[in-house]
């Protein structure tokens, strides 16, 4: 169960190019600054932009093809996609958001438990934390069964504390998943620690040469950390 992908598309301020692939029980992380490419390709993925040239196969399914005109809906694709901004019901409770198109209502206590939320899930969207609505709003996607997970800059708009729960109970949860998993973040401390393969995306293309110098610039990854992190760069080209 493997996601390839090739995309071109000409954007405002430079013309995105990439090639990469995730295969099942791998989390690809891809990193860049802010405006570089990154959203613009998780949404193709997803089927919610089109590029003007490229493919995407998903085990050996054709999801998208730009010569044969072929574009899944996101729907066919099924996949589950979590955006940084809540997608929840703000009329619906927690434990109705995550079982709205679950395969199982049964497992949505499951997960509830296993993300901590179990007691709030009689509780509407805004009477929780926003730690407590992303939390939901990946039990909602995992309940679909989805055959991959798109997580696009998921807990940006949380404070450290909340982020260092969540992506240890992501990468907790990880190792019994068996799909791919593509989770977009700017923060590169986040990067190292959840990646299996890291996809560096500076102006639209592959850039490893950005992520080693940032690596070595930024402060908050302890120099240990990154010498037993860096080889993992060298697993996408």
């Amino acid at each position: 169960m493997t996601i390839e992908a090739s995309l071109k598309k000409g954007l405002k301020y430079f013309d995105l190019d990439v090639s990469f692939s995730c295969a099942k029980n791998n989390m690809l992380v891809m990193i860049g600054p802010s405006g570089g490419g990154k959203t613009t390709i998780i949404r193709m993925l997803a089927g919610l932009g089109k590029p003007a040239e490229g493919r995407i196969i998903f085990d050996n399914e054709i999801w998208l093809d730009s010569a044969q005109n072929i574009n899944l809906t996101p729907q066919k694709r099924r996949l589950g996609y979590v955006f940084q901004d809540y997608n929840l019901f703000p009329h619906l409770n927690l434990f109705d958001n995550a079982a709205f198109a679950a395969v199982d209502k049964k497992e949505v206590d499951e997960l509830f438990s296993i993300f901590k939320i179990g007691h709030l899930k009689k509780r509407k969207p805004h009477m929780v934390s926003g730690g407590e609505r992303q939390r939901c709003a990946i039990c909602q996607a995992l309940a679909r069964h989805p055959r991959i997970l798109l997580l696009d800059e998921p807990f940006s708009a949380l404070d450290a504390v909340t982020r260092r729960g969540l992506r240890e109970e992501l990468k907790n949860l990880k190792g019994n998943m068996s799909f791919p998993i593509i989770y977009v973040t700017h923060d590169i401390t986040e990067a190292l620690y959840l990646a299996d393969e890291i996809l560096p995306v500076v102006d639209g293309k592959i850039d490893h040469q950005w992520m080693q110098k940032m690596i070595v610039r930024e402060p908050s990854v302890e120099p240990p950390f990154r010498a037993a992190r860096e080889p993992r760069l060298s697993l996408v080209y």
